[in-house]
């Protein structure tokens, strides 16, 4: 699909293809409907990014709330959105041993009670002993340079979901 079969999709349509691009956020696709017509696909990524720089820090959690534990029973359990089971299998996350698994599942419960939302990490660009490194690491950070590194890791899912969805030869890289 290129930029102008994006720019011609009626509302509905719209949000139904691309309703994910910021997991189980497609509100955010909705309100960006409006702008189109977008000159490129960076230009519909910008106008997701804005959307969301835009959002107070309350929107911004929120944003972050809607992401899943890594790794955890909704991987195994079938409940995760297809872009996120796919995104964690790739990155190995369905294939941790017993002790990779519960020191995932004991980081990932410090991390959200530390915070107060889950750790997203673009999944598709890492493996999973970076994901196990960079969970203990920013364990340690500060709640706004989290949620920042959080958003900024949204937006890299975000730009390889748009990728997948509207380019044929979809790079796993940015």
């Amino acid at each position: 699909m290129d930029i102008s079969a994006v720019n011609a999709l009626p509302y509905e349509d719209f949000v139904n293809i691309f309703g994910n691009v910021v997991e189980k956020c497609p509100i955010i696709t909705a309100a960006v409907w409006s702008m189109r017509p977008f000159a490129s696909l960076s230009a519909l990524e910008a106008a997701i990014s804005e959307f969301i720089d835009a959002l107070p820090e309350s929107g911004k959690e929120g944003i972050l709330r809607c992401h899943p534990d890594l790794a955890s029973r909704d991987l195994h359990g079938g409940t995760l959105t297809r872009e996120s089971r796919e995104e964690q299998a790739r990155a190995g996350l369905d294939a941790l041993s017993s002790a990779e698994a519960s020191r995932m599942a004991q980081l990932n419960v410090e991390y959200k009670e530390r915070f107060k939302f889950p750790f997203v990490i673009c999944a598709r660009m890492n493996d999973k002993a970076n994901i196990l490194r960079q969970l203990s690491e920013r364990c340690g950070n500060e709640r706004a340079a989290e949620r920042a590194r959080g958003i900024e890791e949204v937006k890299k899912i975000c730009r390889l979901r748009l990728q997948g969805l509207v380019l044929t030869d979809a790079p796993n890289k940015l």
